[in-house]
């Protein structure tokens, strides 16, 4: 008997959004386990910190069989060799996105040759969405709601309120 596949989905989840969850939920259904990798942000300025961040998705997918949320930092390379994943997850809501995510699977195809990368495309209600849009909107006092859980969107509106 095979062990199940193990897939890594990683990003800065800063904060995450319903349409992270969508694909999250849609890959547990379809991998044996999924792990939520958070990165660090090393490259990016977040809003929260990796621990708020790691917080807020285990919260939000707390319903979700199969699901591990981890911090990571350095190279995804590292992180999935050291899990044992077989494949990577990429969220891709555009044509601009894919053609990041094809580049960045070509460069992981490169550091590990065993792993496959997975495109999954969200809900068309989630097709917009972005952490960065989230962020922005909920900062110039708009309703983000409809993007995020209802544990992030608290956390979400905490934060800006002691920014202020």
């Amino acid at each position: 008997m095979s062990s199940p596949l193990i897939a890594i989905y990683a990003g800065t989840f800063d904060p995450i959004t319903l349409g992270h969850e969508d694909i999250v939920r849609r890959s547990a259904r379809l991998f044996g386990q999924v792990v939520v990798a958070v990165a660090t942000g090393h490259h990016k300025k977040t809003m929260f910190s990796v621990d708020d961040r790691v917080a807020l998705a285990r919260t939000a997918l707390a319903d979700c069989a199969g699901v591990e949320v981890a911090a990571f930092d350095g190279l995804l390379r590292d992180f999935v060799v050291a899990r044992g994943a077989q494949v990577v997850v990429r969220g891709v809501r555009s044509v601009a996105d894919f053609d990041y995510e094809v580049q960045l699977a070509g460069m992981n195809r490169s550091l590990m040759p065993q792993v496959e990368t997975v495109f999954l495309t969200p809900n068309d209600k989630y097709q917009y969405v972005s952490s960065t849009l989230v962020r922005e909107i909920a900062t110039l006092g708009g309703d983000v709601s409809p993007f995020v859980s209802a544990d992030v969107h608290q956390r979400l509106l905490e934060r800006i309120r002691a920014e202020v």
